[in-house]
């Protein structure tokens, strides 16, 4: 346990000490190249032509694995908390917008699917684990929690009562429109829809389209024609 947290804590000094003195060099006077070719140092793992723009901020750089061709862009916030049973995997040619932050808490593991892409104001957090498969589209401003507070207790207040830690399923080749937000415990199956600004509180079928606060399915795809959700 000692040499574990003595292991974070330099872990966490070279973090800071890369990301200060690289981490704001703008596009313009080769920050990227910089940040490709020093950042490896930092990772569990890290493939072949990464983009990595200014402003990016990693925590717990030892449970981050990125594949080949993956671009984070300014301000993307991806915190594996340096917990030994964490982990974040961005597949291949994940690309992730600006002011997304992906977080874990303790025993969280979030995999993010090859070529998918996730847009600005994005939020993606544990405990529970996160899967989200390949070729998706997560529009801005979606969220995606694993975990749910706990309130039956009218004694103690809900920040004392603890979170579910079920997890998220999130298949290949998914739409997420604006503003989506999906709760612990749902699995939404390949190629489905999600409508903007729908609540996803229950599993929604392969290849469905669903809208609405909560969620519900209102067209399949295999038999209808595709509709604008946003």
């Amino acid at each position: 346990m000692i040499n574990q947290k003595y292991f974070a804590k330099l872990q966490r000094i070279k973090e800071l000490l890369f990301t200060t003195l690289l981490g704001e060099i703008p596009t313009i006077a080769l920050g990227p190249n910089l940040r490709r070719l020093l950042y490896r140092n930092l990772f569990a793992s890290m493939g072949k032509q990464v983009y990595i723009q200014h402003g990016v901020e990693f925590i717990g750089t030892s449970c981050i694995e990125i594949g080949n061709g993956v671009y984070l862009f300014k301000d993307v916030r991806l915190d594996g908390k340096g917990h030994p049973d964490n982990k974040i995997t961005l597949g291949n040619q994940v690309a992730i917008e600006r002011n997304v932050d992906i977080g874990c808490l303790d025993n969280t593991r979030i995999l993010i699917g090859d070529e998918t892409f996730i847009a600005p104001n994005v939020s993606i957090a544990g405990p529970g684990d996160i899967k989200i498969g390949k070729h998706c589209m997560i529009a801005s401003h979606c969220g995606i929690f694993a975990n749910n507070h706990r309130f039956s207790d009218l004694l103690s207040p809900i920040k004392d009562q603890g979170v579910t830690r079920k997890g998220i399923v999130i298949e290949d080749d998914c739409w997420l429109g604006h503003g989506v937000t999906v709760i612990d415990g749902v699995t939404i199956g390949q190629g489905s829809v999600i409508g903007a600004g729908a609540v996803v509180n229950k599993d929604i079928p392969p290849f469905s389209i669903a809208v609405g606060i909560p969620a519900k399915v209102i067209k399949s795809r295999k038999t209808q024609d595709a509709v604008y959700c946003g």
